[in-house]
């Protein structure tokens, strides 16, 4: 995986692309690695795969965690917690923000955008999960990206290729991804940062820069 590490890493992507398992497991990597860690959650849309869904286990590796309690409500643009300016600003720590599915869960990103800009030290990351019913093709991804750019008013500067069907993902399900990736890379002028899959999965790709991930339990439970 490639080693530039910066003190902000968002993960935002398509619904369903695996984005919060990312950031997740990227986080307990930086605190792996003695990193002091906030992790933010701002997907206010997704009511299913969410970061504090994993809040005892981060809390318990010391990283903390943040996430909005109008989560998952009726809200257009819910009230954010004050905490999630200072995982923004606070420049002593480490911040990995999850981002909501789509243009709009990536609106709430708008709010932070200038701060982020402002110290030019982040990697605002697209998920890509070419298994999905509308990111099957780099045409389809590279639109994706745009619409989320425009409401985060945040681009791109980075790919994951996180492809996968679940529990039913296979090496050749990963495999016959990187196809897509590559071509999403070439029409984005963006380097792919790693290809993701679960632990059981990525021992057996025969890939650059592979980030293997526990995947959080609740994506068990619904899948």
């Amino acid at each position: 995986m490639d080693t530039r590490i910066r003190r902000v890493t968002l993960f935002a992507g398509h619904y369903g692309s695996g984005k919060t398992n990312i950031a997740v497991n990227y986080a307990q990597m930086l605190r792996a690695g003695g990193k002091q860690v906030v992790i933010a959650d701002l997907d206010i849309v997704n009511p299913y795969f969410r970061t504090k869904d994993s809040t005892e286990l981060l809390e318990s590796e010391g990283i903390q965690i943040i996430s909005s309690e109008f989560a998952n409500s009726n809200v257009d643009l819910p009230a954010l917690p004050s905490e999630l300016y200072g995982a923004v600003e606070n420049r002593l720590r480490y911040a990995v923000l999850d981002i909501g599915g789509d243009d709009r869960g990536a609106y709430a990103l708008g709010r932070f955008a200038p701060y982020i800009l402002e110290e030019n030290d982040y990697e605002m990351v697209f998920v890509a999960n070419f298994c999905r019913p509308l990111t099957r093709r780099a045409e389809e991804a590279l639109e994706v990206m745009r619409e989320i750019e425009t409401a985060g008013g945040i681009g791109f500067t980075a790919i994951v290729n996180n492809t996968n069907l679940g529990r039913e993902t296979t090496v050749e399900t990963v495999l016959e991804s990187v196809h897509e990736a590559r071509r999403l890379s070439e029409l984005s002028g963006l380097p792919v940062l790693f290809t993701s899959a679960e632990d059981r999965v990525a021992r057996y790709l025969k890939l650059p820069d592979v980030f293997p991930m526990t995947l959080q339990k609740r994506y068990f439970d619904i899948n």
